[in-house]
């Protein structure tokens, strides 16, 4: 795998993003975080160790250490984002806007949230991390038989909880698990929502006649599963068809004119790759 200029400049771009909403919504309104982030946010409130410095103190050992877990590009991605975090830190400090929004603590969890899942889900989609929790938690999993979510989830607890017993006031605290959950729930977007899709599975007496239709009309691909009834014990063909949101109308008006009868169950595919989603008819991505 080639280190691709894509991925570093938009790793960039969301370390920017990302470094914006810390400065202008976590450090300017007191409001605290998870992860590596969480720590260098309480360095700062507590003895005012600048954030960029302390996110490079404290990420660069533990590159050291997980750098052989990580794999060649994932460890270059990371380097990248990380040192970027701490450039854009720098840089925010220096050039910091006056946002206002004092009387307003909800806003502020909310926009703190949204830039932070905003410019993570970025680095996350682009191969990158900001090191950190991310690589801890994949040694742990590597020699224990915790997850790496749960490891991710108590590391991040502790430093929230750490956060609330010292420099947070308790109303800051759930300001700051409101900014935390928005931020995971955004990263969850950015990672998944572009290529997110319906799956169709269709069952019908009519079933060729539907796969026809979908492949002439819409240039849909459509498996033909084999299935049988549990309490008929009757052999029918179940098609199944991943097509965007902005298709569902379609193929199920195609549906409903073959066979209005014929049972439909359609699923939520958070990510497509492949033909006619990541990958053209000549099996080139798209976004390339």
């Amino acid at each position: 795998m080639k280190i691709r200029v894509k991925n570093i400049v938009f790793i960039l771009i969301g370390a920017a993003i990302f470094s914006f909403g810390l400065v202008h919504f976590n450090m300017q309104h007191n409001l605290g975080e998870g992860g590596f982030t969480g720590i260098t946010l309480l360095l700062f409130f507590l003895w005012d160790i600048d954030p960029a410095i302390s996110n490079i103190v404290l990420n660069i050992p533990v590159f050291f250490i997980g750098w052989k877990i990580l794999g060649r590009n994932a460890f270059v991605y990371t380097m990248v984002g990380t040192l970027s975090v701490s450039l854009f830190l720098w840089i925010f400090q220096i050039y910091q806007i006056q946002i206002g929004l004092e009387d307003d603590m909800t806003l502020v969890a909310l926009f703190a949230g949204v830039f932070i899942g905003i410019g993570l889900g970025i680095i996350f989609r682009f191969g990158g991390t900001t090191g950190g929790v991310d690589i801890i938690a994949r040694i742990i999993n590597k020699f224990t038989s915790w997850s790496i979510g749960k490891a991710m989830f108590v590391f991040d607890f502790l430093v929230i909880i750490t956060s609330i017993l010292t420099f947070l006031e308790l109303s800051e605290g759930m300001y700051t698990l409101l900014a935390v959950f928005v931020g995971a729930r955004v990263i969850d977007f950015i990672q998944e929502g572009a290529y997110a899709a319906k799956g169709a599975f269709i069952i019908s007496n009519q079933s060729e006649e539907i796969a026809e239709q979908i492949m002439e009309k819409m240039e849909r691909g459509v498996t033909i599963l084999n299935g049988q009834g549990s309490f008929s014990k009757e052999k029918r063909n179940v098609l199944y068809c991943v097509v965007a949101r902005n298709e569902i109308v379609r193929m199920k008006n195609i549906i409903n004119q073959t066979d209005p009868s014929a049972f439909v169950s359609m699923t939520t595919v958070h990510e497509v790759m492949g033909e006619g989603f990541t990958l053209d008819e000549n099996k080139k991505p798209l976004n390339d």
